[in-house]
């Protein structure tokens, strides 16, 4: 039996908005995601995304979507009011969690955005303008400006578990990736900040799915952030927040502990990336 579709809030933004037109269009053509998605052509997720509004394609793909489905010019006039804004709405809405929590418990699988080094941060979001064509330097200043939750009168426990993957892949060059894990010692030593290296034969397989970040809001509520590469995902349901809970509480059950990590992050500096001297700050 195949699932309802998941239902659609075409006032929770304008890109749920968009997505929302463009379900009712591929219906009214009696296509399947897939045979749109084969239409274009890109991979039938995405135009699952696009209709969930939690990516909003990129211009030429919207073109062809509003040719394909008969649109009128209706999608490329809704496109660019979806674009104008840097950061999707759950985006926005994790971001504003995120100022405001009490704890944090992250696994990541790259350098997480409150850790970052300006230098790293803008290798990986120029890399990633293969997938969104927004402005790179607007989204690294405001993922600089999302570090002063640090630096709050009353700070946040932050609890990051790294894969180790993290200290080995190359992102922008070796001063980029030496100054970054010099950074990252730095904040080691940072009043509530404790950091973990997940090493790769503790490595659980229930990680390999990518990023998550569990928020202890002011309320004792919790939420969680799922981040994959074009997309994330909010949860607040939860039942659906405690799994990652416990998948949470694995991870940093099999991670090196806080003074082993910091070792392993200071060997991997050294030995890998020993071209240049870090930027402490």
């Amino acid at each position: 039996m195949v699932p309802a579709p998941k239902e659609l809030d075409p006032s929770a933004s304008l890109a749920a908005l968009y997505g929302t037109k463009v379900r009712k269009l591929r219906m009214r053509a009696g296509w399947t995601q897939r045979e749109l998605g084969d239409r274009i052509p890109v991979a039938h997720s995405r135009i699952a995304q696009f209709e969930l509004g939690n990516e909003t394609p990129p211009e030429d793909v919207n073109g062809k979507l509003d040719v394909l489905l008969g649109a009128d010019g209706d999608l490329v006039d809704l496109w660019v009011h979806a674009r104008r804004t840097p950061f999707p709405d759950w985006a926005q809405m994790f971001m504003t969690y995120e100022a405001k929590s009490r704890m944090m418990r992250k696994f990541s699988q790259i350098i997480p955005g409150l850790a970052q080094t300006e230098a790293y941060a803008r290798a990986v979001l120029q890399a990633g303008q293969i997938y969104d064509d927004g402005d790179p330097e607007a989204k690294v200043r405001a993922r600089l400006e999302r570090q002063a939750v640090l630096q709050r009168a009353d700070p946040p426990w932050v609890w990051i578990v790294l894969d180790e993957a993290v200290l080995y892949r190359m992102v922008g060059s070796p001063e980029v990736m030496r100054n970054q894990l010099a950074r990252l010692l730095v904040l080691e030593q940072t009043p509530r900040v404790h950091m973990q290296v997940l090493p790769f034969g503790s490595t659980d397989p229930a990680a390999m799915g990518g990023s998550f970040t569990l928020l202890t809001l002011p309320d004792g509520r919790e939420v969680a952030y799922e981040e994959g590469i074009v997309f994330g995902r909010l949860v607040e349901d939860t039942d659906e927040v405690m799994r990652r809970t416990v998948l949470y509480d694995r991870l940093q059950a099999n991670a090196l502990p806080p003074a082993a990590s910091a070792q392993l992050i200071r060997t991997a500096m050294e030995e890998r990336y020993s071209c240049a001297e870090p930027e402490m700050p």
